[in-house]
C-alpha cells in the first residue's frame, strides 16, 4: 500500500498553523512526513504572495528544495483550474516547466483537462488522474493516455453520495481497475481513509485533506497525521 503525503493544498496558515508555504516549510515538512511513513509527497507551490502558483520559477525552487530534504522520494504538484483559471494561460505556464516535477495532478471533471495531461506527459512529468466523479472516470478511459496512478477522490460537495465511502465507490464502478488511490477531504477525509485502507487501496492524507485526527484530536503537523493511520 503506497501512502503519499498531501502537505498544504490550498491551505493557509489561518487555516492550520502548520501548514507548509514556503519551500523552506515544504522541505522540512516533507522530510518528517517520510519519517513518518510517507512514501510519495504532494505539494501545491506558491508565490511570494503565498497564493498557489504555477510558474516555473515558483515549481522549481519549491520541488527542488523538498528533493534535496527527501532523497528518492517522488514529488507532484497541482495543476488544478483555481490555481489558473483561464485553460490558455495554464498551458502556457504549464508549458514552461522544464525539469518538473515528478508528477502532476490532472482533475478529469475539468475543461482542458486531456490538454493539461498531454502536456505533462510531453513534458517527460508523470500525471496522475483526479476523479472526482464518475464521469470524470469515464472522461479519463475515454483520453486513454498513460498515467503514474489513478486518484479517486471524495470531494463533499461534488462527488456524488451522501457520504464519502459512497461517492468512492461510485467512481470506482466506473472504472476497469482497482489499482488506484482512494482519499476523501473535509468530513469525508478519515471515514474514506480508514475504509480505503482496510480495502487495501493506495491512500493519501496531510493537512490538504484533514486538519485534525480521526476523532478531531488536534494536530501540529503532517507527520501528527500520519501517526494516525
Amino acid at each position: 500500500m503506497l501512502i503519499k503525503a498531501c502537505l498544504n493544498g490550498d491551505r493557509s496558515r489561518a487555516d492550520h498553523p502548520g501548514v507548509p508555504v514556503t519551500p523552506e516549510e515544504l522541505a522540512a515538512e516533507g522530510a518528517a512526513a517520510v519519517r513518518a511513513g510517507a512514501q510519495a509527497l504532494h505539494v501545491h507551490p506558491r508565490g511570494a504572495d503565498e497564493r498557489e502558483s504555477l510558474r516555473w520559477d515558483d515549481i522549481r525552487v519549491a520541488v527542488e528544495a523538498v528533493r534535496v530534504s527527501c532523497p528518492g522520494v517522488p514529488v507532484g504538484v497541482s495543476t488544478r483550474a483555481e490555481i489558473v483559471p483561464e485553460l490558455a494561460a495554464r498551458l502556457r505556464l504549464i508549458g514552461e516547466w522544464r525539469a518538473g516535477p515528478d508528477f502532476a495532478s490532472v482533475n478529469f471533471h475539468e475543461d482542458g483537462a486531456e490538454r493539461v495531461a498531454d502536456l505533462l506527459i510531453a513534458r517527460e512529468i508523470g500525471v496522475e488522474a483526479g476523479l472526482f466523479t464518475p464521469e470524470a472516470a469515464r472522461r479519463y478511459l475515454a483520453w486513454g493516455g498513460p498515467v503514474v496512478r489513478v486518484l479517486v477522490e471524495a470531494i463533499p460537495g461534488v462527488s456524488p453520495g451522501a457520504d464519502g465511502v459512497a461517492a468512492a465507490v461510485a467512481v470506482l464502478d466506473a472504472l476497469p481497475t482497482r489499482d488506484v488511490l482512494v482519499h476523501g477531504e473535509g468530513e469525508w477525509a478519515w471515514p474514506v481513509l480508514r475504509w480505503a485502507s482496510a480495502q487495501g487501496y493506495d491512500v493519501r492524507l496531510g493537512l490538504e485533506d484533514m486538519l485534525t485526527g480521526p476523532e478531531d484530536q488536534p494536530v501540529r503537523s503532517n507527520a501528527d497525521l500520519l501517526g494516525y493511520l
